[in-house]
């Protein structure tokens, strides 16, 4: 089980899901390679471009992110996605812990239209989820 006591990962999920703040992603990491405990190690302004740079290719990590984007002329859509990014050098051990302890995740990191699996910083590519979130979105008045 992950251990998500920690009550600053709250305080940034409420930070990056306000309409007051500028905060737009949260990142939790493993306090050290053998624990189960996460805590936030960064936030951001900077979108899914500055999350990407951010990840580590040897951890595990969970991001949330708030997505802003055009759904036609006339309106933009705010969306969050739940990220689950497992870099191309993490651990066995933690890679296999991680189908479990992502359901722990998500209990706390509970709103989110879609979960993005990633294991490269390319998969964090903002045309492409932003097509993913029109899709789950329902109505779509360009024809995308």
């Amino acid at each position: 089980m992950a251990d998500l006591s920690d009550s600053k990962i709250d305080e940034a999920y409420q930070d990056v899901r306000s309409d007051k703040s500028d905060t737009n992603w949260l990142l939790l990491d493993y306090i050290s390679d053998r624990a189960d405990k996460l805590q936030v190690t960064q936030t951001g302004t900077g979108g899914l471009a500055e999350l990407r740079e951010v990840l580590d290719d040897t951890k595990a990590s969970y991001a949330y992110a708030r997505v802003t984007y055009s759904n036609d002329k006339e309106s933009t859509r705010e969306k969050f996605i739940l990220v689950v990014w497992i870099g191309p050098h993490c651990k066995v051990m933690r890679k296999a812990k991680i189908s479990v302890q992502a359901a722990d995740v998500k209990k706390v990191l509970r709103v989110y239209s879609i979960e993005v699996a990633a294991e490269v910083k390319d998969d964090l590519k903002e045309d492409p989820i932003i097509a993913k979130l029109r899709k789950a979105g329902g109505a779509s008045y360009d024809g995308v």
